[in-house]
């Protein structure tokens, strides 16, 4: 087994490669003077089964061609197989046709890494459950729900004041989960997106006056759906609200948002890397190279990987 990695976040995959003992394979990942990406394998790769760790977030393009072209590198150099791990999926918010000739991105980047020769793919907390179906090679689908759980768990938010909240209807098992796990009730905010990074509550779901609130979500780019979900609860009588995500995208000026809002923290995985600028103090980053590493070495010794996920679900 050999793992290797491109320039989306060096950082994580050498977290990941001590945790499983190995060292990060050899390879060169550079650009030509007119931008064209060039990747070099600097060790032998034939027979041997191959992990590649690349999440796909900004610069989304780069990193997705980056990931394309080592793929095609390591078919030629006769890797046995290949797994392509990618913490963060990128294009996953086309998941389907909203309205007439829009493409639907999602399937396109997985038909792609299906047909350059993927074996696997392993992804942590896809934007839509669908997109494993997108894949004709195996998906495993990792969930980063119980670490931040246990986090919260010795924060101690295992309380009877303490409730989960699911900024909107499509994370309503994402938000169950957390609360099987904190022993609590959740709560649904039902919103409308006027426009993309737009959002406006509609009506909240539940009871939560008087509680501490936990909103999860699978990421957080503008921070503006999480946001205006906080200053609702707080409005109509909650206690406290906390955020939590698995990707902390971060776009525009989120970091001055989500700081300057009601809620007073905010809990991310490190599936992205967050630049300094884009760090703020009521910021709290939970490593997920435990639960990857975990979940490489069961799959190259053949044993289930959703044993992981038991208490989750």
């Amino acid at each position: 087994m050999k793992l290797f990695t491109g320039t989306a976040h060096p950082e994580l995959a050498q977290k990941v490669a001590q945790h499983l003992g190995v060292p990060l394979g050899q390879i060169m990942a550079t650009k030509f003077s007119d931008g064209e990406i060039r990747v070099m394998i600097q060790e032998s790769a034939r027979g041997h089964e191959i992990f590649i760790l690349q999440p796909t977030c900004s610069p989304t393009n780069d990193n997705l061609m980056e990931l394309f072209i080592m793929l095609d590198a390591f078919v030629r150099a006769s890797a046995s197989s290949i797994t392509v791990v990618m913490p963060y999926y990128g294009y996953a918010r086309q998941d389907k046709k909203v309205k007439p000739r829009e493409p639907i991105t999602a399937r396109l980047v997985a038909d792609i890494i299906s047909m350059r020769g993927a074996s696997r793919v392993v992804a942590l907390d896809l934007h839509a459950q669908q997109i494993q179906g997108f894949f004709d090679i195996p998906v495993d689908h990792l969930y980063g729900g119980p670490i931040l759980g246990r986090h919260f768990i010795d924060k101690g938010y295992l309380a009877d004041d303490v409730v989960v909240v699911s900024p909107d209807v499509a994370g309503v098992g994402r938000a169950k989960g957390l609360a099987d796990m904190l022993k609590c009730p959740f709560v649904v905010i039902a919103k409308r997106r006027p426009a993309p990074n737009q959002v406006e509550v509609v009506e909240i779901v539940g009871h939560f006056e008087g509680k501490r609130c936990v909103m999860i979500d699978d990421m957080i780019d503008t921070g503006g759906s999480i946001v205006k979900g906080a200053e609702a609860l707080v409005k109509k009588g909650a206690k406290e609200v906390v955020a939590c995500c698995t990707h902390p995208v971060f776009s525009q000026d989120a970091a001055e948002r989500l700081q300057n809002s009601v809620l007073s923290s905010v809990v991310v995985l490190d599936t992205i890397p967050i630049a300094e600028e884009k760090r703020f103090e009521k910021l709290t980053v939970l490593s997920s190279a435990p639960l990857i590493a975990d979940a490489i070495r069961r799959i190259h010794l053949n044993e289930s990987v959703s044993a992981l996920f038991e208490d989750w679900r």
